[in-house]
């Protein structure tokens, strides 16, 4: 399928074209026909897959349908509401360069920035408003926001915004909307509190899941290392200098880690910027600018300051420290291996963090592939229960030639 064959103005499919897409992402292809059918839908797929876009394209399409008065012009007709200042700017990106053709006018509103911008952009109207629950309850207390005439309704990142504790503010904004509109619900994962947040406030959805196994693209070579935990940065620093180029996203569990890793590798002659959640609004801004602009090529981050933000051209992906999410894992591998192109991603497990890449592997069903050959090995654990597709006892004669293989190839 093309998006030439999706229902789609040819103002929106110019700038999709600009934008070099051709071919809707397999979420994309399920998710969009159904938006434009104004289905309630709960869309469940990993980062990486597209979501924006396939919620984005079809709510330009529907405003875009309508013949607004000129009061009416002046009224939000689609929310998207998202946990994280950068996940709201980036979907304010996709709908600005989608409609730019158009006359639809679309804003965010989030935290860590003036009010006073914000207000003024609200007064003059706006068709799309993108906004983080915080800013957006502020901003409606003040009298800034009107949501009565919302029609589209998005909860972006729901699984996100559970974690970040933002479900009460999510379920009085909903309240705000007209009981009549059509809503949509995206998320990586849909655990029990989403289910039931759900059902809650969505009627009679219609469920698109695209699979982890079907998200943990083909194109991403997988390599797992286990090693002592004192000796993480050490391999960090000899795969830098020996093996891994380009442009790398090294993702660490703590500000503190992510902190203290920036301080060793600009030590050693690294250019290397970070993101965490104590840094303001500005620099983490600044931070993914050098990144993008090839200022910095590495970027050292935590995984809730770097959820959502569309990097594209990463080489490869450093776990510094292993996610006790499973989920987390397939996020954060997704960063690299975009629109086609090839990446790898790099594990580093330490012996408390066994159980975690157990996990992982349960959830996309296949065995990350461990290199040994590093200087600082350590034996591979062996798990009691048998993990689904793990190597069969046909195959042990082919992985021993591939091992061989592995002396001389990194991935």
């Amino acid at each position: 399928m093309q998006f030439s064959d999706l229902p789609l103005d040819l103002n929106i499919l110019k700038a999709v074209a600009e934008a070099r897409f051709h071919r809707p992402t397999l979420v994309q292809e399920k998710a969009i026909p159904l938006v434009l059918a104004k289905k309630n839908v709960i869309v469940s797929a990993q980062t990486g897959t597209g979501k924006t876009a396939s919620f984005a394209l079809p709510i330009i399409q529907l405003l875009l349908d309508r013949q607004n008065t000129e009061e009416e012009n002046k009224k939000i007709k689609s929310l998207i509401v998202t946990p994280t200042r950068e996940l709201a700017i980036q979907i304010l990106e996709n709908f600005s360069n989608y409609s730019k053709y158009t006359n639809l006018k679309t804003t965010a509103v989030f935290g860590g920035v003036s009010l006073e911008p914000q207000k003024e952009i609200l007064a003059k109207g706006v068709d799309v408003l993108i906004a983080t629950p915080g800013r957006l309850i502020d901003l409606q207390l003040q009298g800034n926001i009107d949501l009565s005439a919302i029609e589209i309704f998005v909860l972006d990142e729901a699984d996100l915004m559970l974690d970040m504790g933002f479900i009460a503010d999510v379920k009085k904004i909903e309240a705000l909307c007209p009981k009549k509109k059509q809503t949509l619900l995206f998320s990586a994962t849909i655990p029990e509190k989403i289910n039931d947040l759900a059902k809650s406030i969505i009627r009679n959805p219609t469920k698109v899941e695209i699979n982890p196994e079907e998200t943990t693209a083909k194109n991403i070579g997988q390599l797992l290392y286990y090693l002592p935990k004192k000796n993480k940065t050490d391999l960090c620093l000899h795969l830098l200098r020996n093996t891994i180029n380009g442009k790398i996203i090294i993702f660490r569990r703590t500000k503190f880690g992510v902190d203290k890793l920036e301080q060793t590798l600009i030590k050693n002659g690294y250019k290397v910027t970070s993101i965490h959640g104590d840094k303001t609004q500005a620099i983490r801004n600044k931070a993914i600018e050098s990144f993008k602009d090839k200022k910095a090529n590495i970027l050292i981050a935590t995984d809730v300051a770097a959820r959502g933000i569309d990097i594209t051209n990463v080489d490869a992906i450093i776990n510094f420290d292993i996610p006790n999410i499973p989920e987390t894992y397939v996020h954060r591998i997704g960063r690299t291996g975009r629109a086609g192109k090839s990446g790898i991603a790099f594990s580093f497990c330490s012996p408390d963090e066994n159980a975690y890449i157990k996990l992982i592997e349960n959830l996309i069903e296949k065995q990350i592939k461990v290199i040994t050959e590093h200087p600082y090995p350590i034996s591979k654990p062996k798990h009691k229960k048998k993990q689904p597709n793990t190597i069969s006892k046909h195959s042990k004669g082919r992985k021993s030639e591939a091992s061989k293989k592995n002396k001389k190839r990194w991935y």
